[in-house]
């Protein structure tokens, strides 16, 4: 009789180590190249809809500390890639914490890159004014008499505070930014703004972000699932399942085909 013991062995070491490799290469390309990013809310409504499953493009602006593994980078600050622009659809890791789960956590958000360093930015009725210009952006949300919010809306004129949803540190500092009725947007610090622009908390609400903490820029979408806005706040392992198997049995009728492969603009 042959004894196939080893030969069982080395088959088994291979595959662990086939399994192993590509786990490393997956985790090193989601790192420093591409990484997939799902939108659990209506904050960039129409360009981003809830349920939308983006690539995003992580070399687009450069590597910071937060594209290295872990954390560990020799460097501080950002490297190669080109400077974020204005109109841009960014990631990046929101300025202020968020409770969840009962711990604080930095949030990935996406939004549109409103103004960069140096930028005076304004709104009036609901309509954005960079440098004195008016920007005809067509994919935000219109303003109009029925949903006009005057500190939404002709921001910064009326100063932001924690009861209308600002944070405390920025409602305390904002103020020592505005020249002449302008938002001014300090060195190295950019503006967001969702595209849904009466559902969105963003810069108006708690200030500038960082280049350092811009991930990257969504390519497109690979994946689109109509899904209901409370989902994201859904916790616990029964709800979780039950969403699993909600997809499982309607996978074709609840994707948006429509959206597979739609590029982000």
């Amino acid at each position: 009789m042959t004894d196939n013991t080893g030969t069982v062995k080395d088959g088994i070491v291979e595959t662990v180590k086939t399994i192993v490799y590509a786990l490393l290469i997956a985790g090193v390309f989601r790192t420093l190249f591409f990484q997939p990013f799902w939108i659990p809310s209506g904050s960039m409504k129409d360009t981003l809809l809830i349920g939308d499953f983006l690539f995003v493009n992580k070399m687009a602006y450069g590597y910071s500390h937060y594209s290295c593994p872990f954390g560990l980078c020799p460097f501080s600050g950002r490297i190669m890639g080109s400077m974020p622009k204005r109109g841009d659809v960014v990631v990046f890791i929101k300025p202020v914490p968020d409770m969840v789960n009962d711990k604080l956590q930095y949030l990935y958000l996406v939004k549109r890159l409103i103004g960069v360093p140096g930028d005076r930015i304004h709104l009036q009725d609901g309509v954005v004014y960079i440098n004195g210009v008016a920007q005809p952006w067509d994919h935000a949300q219109p303003t109009t008499s029925q949903n006009f919010v005057e500190y939404l809306d002709d921001f910064p004129a009326v100063p932001m505070s924690p009861d209308l949803g600002a944070t405390e540190a920025w409602s305390v500092s904002m103020m020592n930014h505005v020249k002449d009725g302008n938002l001014v947007v300090p060195p190295g610090m950019y503006f967001m703004m969702g595209d849904n622009r009466h559902d969105s908390l963003d810069s108006r609400f708690w200030g500038f972000v960082p280049r350092a903490d811009i991930i990257g820029r969504p390519l497109f979408n690979y994946w689109s699932f109509r899904t209901p806005e409370d989902e994201y706040n859904q916790t616990g392992l029964g709800p979780r399942l039950a969403w699993m198997g909600h997809i499982l049995l309607h996978f074709f009728t609840g994707t948006r085909w429509e959206r597979t492969f739609h590029v982000i603009r």
